[in-house]
This record gives C-alpha cells, sequence and structure tokens, in this order.
C-alpha cells in the first residue's frame, strides 16, 4: 500500500517520510545536555495534534490513561524500552499472511480484525495511545501505525518527537522489565479515510501527473532487495528523498521551513498532492 497525502496533512507526510520506513545502520545520535536541554517545540508545525514531547510522555508514565507502544523489532524491544510500554513490534496493525509482494501483503488489517487487535492491546477511544521506536535503528514503524489509526478515525494517537534514541539522550529511564496489555472492549473505528491512501491502479494511472517520492535509501531505490523487497527497483518517475533528510541529528524533526526548502528542492510544495512510499 502506498501513502497519499493531501496538503492539509503536510505533518503527517512530514512524520511518515521521517519514521515509517526507516532503515538500519543509521549512525549514532548526537549527546544533549539534559540541564540545557529545552523541551521540544511541537506548537511550530501547524498539525501537531499527533505529536508528543519526550518532557510530556514522562509527565505521563504510570497513568492509567497511557497506552504506550513500541514499535521496534523484538530484539532492540527486549534490551531496552521505555517503562510500561507495551512491545508490539513493526507490523502490529498490518496483514503479513504470506511474504513481500503477496496480493494485500502489508496493508492494513480489515476494521474487524484491526478492532479486535486494538482491544487486546488496551486502545479504546479515550485514552492517550503514544508510539515511538528508535529512530536511529529503525525500522521506525511507529510512524505507520501512527498514520494506520489515523486512517481508521482515531483522533487520540500520538508519536513521540525523537524516539526512543531522544528520550535515552535526555537522561530519562529505560528498562528491560516486559509490560503487559490490559484488554478492553468497545473501541469504535470509521470507515477508513481513502484521502490516505494511494492504490496501485492510483498510482500507475497518475504517473507523470503527481510526484512521487521513495523515501529508502539510495541503494533501495537504485535496486537492492536487502530490506526484502519482492523486487528490486522504484517506481518510474520517483524521485529519492531518504527520510534521514527531514530529521536532526538527535532524531527530532527539522523546523518547518527547514523542510519546505527541502520539498521545494524536489519541486514539491505544500499545496501539492503527493505520494511517498
Amino acid at each position: 500500500m502506498w501513502k497519499k497525502f493531501k496538503h492539509k496533512q503536510l505533518l503527517v507526510v512530514i512524520l511518515s517520510l521521517a519514521i515509517i520506513l526507516a532503515i538500519n545502520g543509521c549512525g549514532k545520535p548526537a549527546p544533549v545536555d539534559p540541564q540545557a536541554q529545552k523541551e521540544f517545540d511541537i506548537t511550530a508545525y501547524p498539525n501537531n495534534d499527533f505529536l508528543i514531547t519526550a518532557q510530556q510522555l514522562k509527565g505521563l508514565l504510570g497513568s492509567e490513561n497511557l497506552v504506550l507502544l513500541d514499535c521496534n523489532k523484538p530484539d532492540i524491544y527486549a534490551s531496552e524500552h521505555i517503562p510500561g510500554a507495551i512491545g508490539i513490534g513493526i507490523q502490529a496493525f498490518s496483514d503479513a499472511v504470506g511474504k513481500p509482494g503477496d496480493p494485500g501483503w502489508g496493508t492494513i488489517k480489515n476494521k474487524e480484525d484491526l478492532q479486535k487487535k486494538l482491544e487486546s492491546l488496551g486502545i479504546d477511544n479515550k485514552k492517550t495511545v503514544v508510539f515511538y521506536s528508535d529512530v536511529f535503528k529503525g525500522p521506525g514503524a511507529d510512524g505507520r501505525a501512527v498514520w494506520q489509526l489515523k486512517l481508521a478515525g482515531m483522533d487520540n494517537v500520538k508519536m513521540l518527537v525523537g524516539g526512543l534514541s531522544y528520550w535515552k539522550q535526555l537522561g530519562y529511564e529505560v528498562t528491560k522489565e516486559a509490560a503487559q496489555p490490559k484488554p478492553v472492549n468497545g473501541v469504535v473505528l470509521k470507515d477508513y479515510d481513502q484521502g490516505y491512501i494511494a492504490t496501485k491502479d492510483h498510482v500507475f494511472n497518475n504517473l507523470g501527473q503527481q510526484v512521487v517520492v521513495d523515501v529508502r535509501s539510495e541503494g533501495e531505490f537504485k535496486g537492492s532487495q536487502n530490506a526484502g523487497e519482492p523486487r528490486g527497483g522504484h517506481i518510474q518517475g520517483a524521485v529519492n528523498l531518504l527520510w534521514l533528510q527531514l530529521l536532526n541529528k538527535d532524531g527530532t524533526i527539522k523546523t518547518p521551513d527547514e523542510i519546505k526548502t527541502l520539498m521545494a528542492s524536489y519541486n514539491i510544495k505544500p499545496t501539492d498532492d503527493f505520494i511517498v512510499y
């Protein structure tokens, strides 16, 4: 499934570009002095309702109204995670029957199955649901998870700015103790908002008419299948914008003006519709 975004969803694009298709081995984050570090200003971003700072999350830890979900690979979760976080891996809300490239593989679960999955994790429509990953270790499935639940009409989902790496740089606690979900009933989902989705047919029928952005590594763009792609190469006419270009060295997000300048270098304006994969 490709992701299609309209200009009103620019910040969803930014975070999805930066996080959804993260790769392994992206280097070490720069150190941060916790005493000198100010809280990241999410108000600088017009559409910031899905962002949460490390400081805000720290204040919610232990609350019955928080569901905290770690989207790292299981081995990373087992080695360290934020206290209270439930490890859900990288495909928690996607159909992953068969192998990459099979029909429907990697697309969002159907509405009924997604509802059951959310309830099993203790997610309802009232609790604050926070996703995070280690943006420097990948594959950054927190962005995908936020996008998928936004697709289903949930407005109580958030993504941790800077992820686990920035959390640790601030000197905040991590643990190896696994947390267990507290299942609930009654989560309500809307029909999936098709404005967030670009199907294969849509992409094909709009080749040359809409900008297509490939956020994978240059190697993958040029044909590497090391990340498990069923076929090498990229969509005809796509431009290659590595998601890391949207992040600062500490894993936080670049400013809106910096991102607009970067996107302009690929001939993309905030008012454009464009497709991301």
